[in-house]
């Protein structure tokens, strides 16, 4: 009997082992994966009509440090992106955008257009910036506390492709740098461009381990 318990959990530590290591794995892979895009960039056409769904260049990668030395902003002629050593998570800032940043202690709904790209896959996987899913507008209420953010979806493509309603937290590091408002004839709602690694995806990256690339449109609901 002892020998068979020494057995049954060295078989436990080593099935252990060899899942970690798996994991391990995955991160590393999807590291390299990162690493592959921010050096090639990406192009995606429709393979029926022809038309470019997504171009990213080669990108060029900026502290957070020089980021806050250029007034938060990324040079968008360099193609910058910020890298956030707490996340991994990386940004370029397209425009800030009208209306005023999430103040502290307030809720808000926020309506988000959103493009949505496997890294590890090199493709599309969700988006609802085409005609198919246009009426899929997903909204999240999003509150700040005590410098906090946290985000619930409402309703959306998002919510509705993934079955649940957790904001991945790569999408709410945006808004602590852009302003959120109406869009008006002269004036355009804020637009973001990031890469999110698993541990701050969406339910299906946090479980597969895989990152995307998000280009993020956000608005103030009424």
């Amino acid at each position: 009997m002892a020998l068979f318990l020494v057995a049954t959990l060295t078989g436990l530590t080593l099935t252990s082992c060899e899942d970690e290591q798996t994991y391990a794995e995955q991160k590393k892979a999807e590291r390299r994966a990162i690493s592959a895009f921010i050096s090639n960039g990406t192009l995606q056409v429709d393979s029926e009509l022809g038309d470019t769904l997504l171009y990213v260049e080669p990108i060029k990668e900026i502290t957070e440090q020089q980021f806050e030395q250029q007034d938060s902003t990324t040079n968008l002629a360099d193609n910058e992106y910020v890298k956030f050593a707490s996340t991994g998570v990386y940004m370029q800032i397209i425009r800030k955008g009208t209306g005023k940043k999430l103040e502290e202690g307030e809720t808000t709904p926020i309506l988000v257009r959103y493009t949505e790209y496997n890294i590890s896959g090199d493709s599309i996987q969700s988006r609802n910036t085409n005609a198919y899913n246009i009426a899929m507008l997903d909204e999240m209420t999003v509150s700040n506390t005590s410098g906090t953010l946290t985000g619930t979806f409402t309703q959306g493509l998002m919510k509705f492709t993934y079955s649940s309603a957790q904001v991945p937290e790569g999408w709410l590091i945006p808004l602590r740098y852009i302003n959120i408002g109406r869009q008006t004839d002269d004036q355009e709602i804020a637009k973001v461009r990031i890469i999110v690694p698993h541990s701050s995806g969406q339910t299906s990256a946090i479980s597969n381990v895989y990152p995307c690339f998000y280009e993020l449109t956000y608005m103030r609901s009424r």
